[in-house]
This record gives structure tokens, C-alpha cells and sequence, in this order.
């Protein structure tokens, strides 16, 4: 599933390539038309992420709610004024990579046919977005946005709500469950935008044990497990990719991204040594989810 920093990657391209545009808006699969019947003709003002939740603004105001669960992913395409990513989503080829779009020279002749099942097709004078295989997909009012925005927990790549302090709401969010640190961490009240990978490399980072009670964790380290995040999470926007590790077990040329062997610390690396001691990193199943630790360097 795509985590928060790909979909704060989207709401920057929504921004950059269809902010002030007037769309046509169409499901050529058919399962949203209704939905979009709502948004064709209007302009779309601005895009925003919470978490692993997208909201595109339209006039009205109204908005396209969009959450991409496990398979879903959005394409893109224009004329030579488009620039970006051509594809942000799952599944994925390797790791949180985008593929940029090299064909921005060619000339544009609009939109391609619909390939395979798009639930919803944005489409300006100079470019389109396709989105297939989403969770949630649905038009809200702004009473409903602020609904969703009330049951998620901080978001590592903020903004932080006006008067809040992100980390100390994170903290006593935290404090006062005695569930372990790993479930907390995918808890979307809890924190929003961190999903199976970033909760493995966190934990790593902070060597924390995954099984420890979150109100044994204490303020002290809440805080600053809440500050690797948003590191963490910001290199993400940045790269495109989930990158934890440091620079100095890159292979690969100086200079360059790491290779996806070489990105992680513990996640998917169960049976392998760990970077730091050694000792064999474990998987075990957490709640239905992979989780990936070493249990020399997570004993406390």
C-alpha cells in the first residue's frame, strides 16, 4: 500500500499540473459516473493529503475523496508542459519508485483510450490523470472531509492543525494504549500516513521493541520517534522512495539512489544479517500485516 509520503508526492502533482484548471471529469469504467457527473465542468482549486488520504478540491466546494488502499494508482500524461511522475501508486515494480515521463515532447493529441478498468479520468487541456483500483473513490461536502480529517491521528508531513503541537498529540495518543508499539504505529488514529515499511524501519531506527506496550514508551521517545518520522517521511517526498538506510552501505555509483537491496534495514530482509550486530532479522505475523525486526538491536 502506497504510504503518506507517495500521496503527499500526489497532492504536489495535482498542485503543479491541474491547479486552476477547468476538468472534464469522466469514469470511463463506469462504476463512478454519478461521482463524476458532480465534478465535470469545475475547476479544481487545490489538492490536499492527510495521512493515506487524498481530497482534490474542487469549486463549490466540493471534493474528489480518494484513498488507493492496496492496488490502487494513479496515471499520467500531457503535452510538453507537463512534468512529473507518469504513475504514483501500487503495485509497484521496485520499491516507492515513479517512473518519469520522458515523452513530454511529443506532440499531444489528448487523452489515450481507457487501458484496463479507470475508475475516474481527469482530464485538462493539456494533460489527464487515470485512477484504477482505489480503496475509497467518492465525492464529499466539506462537512464530510472534516469527518474523515477528525478520525485520523498527526500527519509526519503536516500541517499541523492551528494550536497543536503534532509530536505531543502523537505522544499522548501513544501514552495511553498499552497496544504494542508495532500496531499503534499502523494505526491510522494513531499517526496517519505510515504504513508497513516505515513502521519496521522507525522501529529499527529507534531500536524499539516492537512488542513494547505504548504507554511504556514515555514521552522522551515518542517525541522522538514523532521526529524520525517526519525525517524519515520527508525524505520519501523527496526521493519517491522509502530510503532508511545510510548513505554509507550504498553500493552503486557515488552520487546516485540506492538500490532497493540496499534501501532498508529490516524490512523484507527476514533470514538475512543485520546491517548493525549481525544477528538474523525475524518476520513474523503482526495482525494480519508482515513485520520485519531484529531482536538483538529491538530488546527494549
Amino acid at each position: 500500500m502506497p504510504e503518506g509520503h507517495s500521496i503527499h508526492r500526489l497532492a504536489r502533482q495535482f498542485d503543479d499540473v491541474f491547479a486552476g484548471e477547468r476538468l472534464a471529469v469522466t469514469s470511463p469504467q463506469g462504476r463512478f459516473s454519478s461521482g463524476a457527473a458532480l465534478l465535470d465542468g469545475r475547476v479544481l482549486e487545490s489538492a490536499r493529503a492527510h495521512g493515506k488520504q487524498l481530497f482534490l478540491r474542487f469549486e463549490g466546494p466540493l471534493y474528489l475523496h480518494v484513498h488507493l488502499g492496496l492496488y490502487g494508482a494513479w496515471d499520467f500524461g500531457g503535452d510538453a508542459t507537463f512534468r512529473g511522475a507518469s504513475s504514483i501508486g501500487a503495485p509497484r515494480r521496485v520499491g516507492e519508485r515513479e517512473v518519469a515521463d520522458d515523452d513530454g515532447d511529443a506532440a499531444y493529441a489528448g487523452p489515450p483510450p481507457p487501458v484496463g478498468a479507470v475508475r475516474v479520468r481527469l482530464a485538462s487541456e493539456h494533460g489527464w490523470a487515470d485512477l484504477r483500483g482505489a480503496t475509497v473513490c467518492s465525492v464529499a461536502t466539506q462537512p464530510e472531509v472534516d469527518a474523515v480529517l477528525a478520525r485520523l491521528g498527526p500527519d509526519p508531513l503536516g500541517p499541523p492543525p492551528f494550536g497543536t503541537d503534532p509530536g505531543e498529540d502523537f505522544a499522548q495518543r501513544v501514552n495511553r494504549r498499552r497496544t504494542p508499539l508495532a500496531r499503534l504505529l499502523m494505526d491510522q488514529s494513531v499517526v496517519a500516513g505510515i504504513g508497513n515499511v516505515y513502521r519496521a524501519e522507525l522501529l529499527f531506527r529507534a531500536r524499539l521493541d516492537p512488542a513494547l506496550p505504548g504507554a511504556a514508551l514515555g514521552t522522551g521517545r515518542a517525541l522522538g520517534l514523532w521526529a524520525d518520522a517526519v525525517e524519515a517521511l520527508g525524505q520519501g517526498v523527496r526521493d519517491g522512495r522509502i530510503i532508511t538506510t545510510d548513505p554509507s552501505l550504498w553500493t552503486g555509483p557515488e552520487g546516485s539512489l540506492p538500490p532497493p537491496e540496499d534501501a532498508h534495514w529490516v524490512y523484507k530482509r527476514q533470514g538475512l544479517e543485520c546491517r548493525v550486530c549481525g544477528t538474523f532479522v525475524l518476520l513474523a505475523d503482526e495482525a494480519g500485516r508482515k513485520l520485519y525486526w531484529c531482536p538483538a538491536c529491538q530488546n527494549g
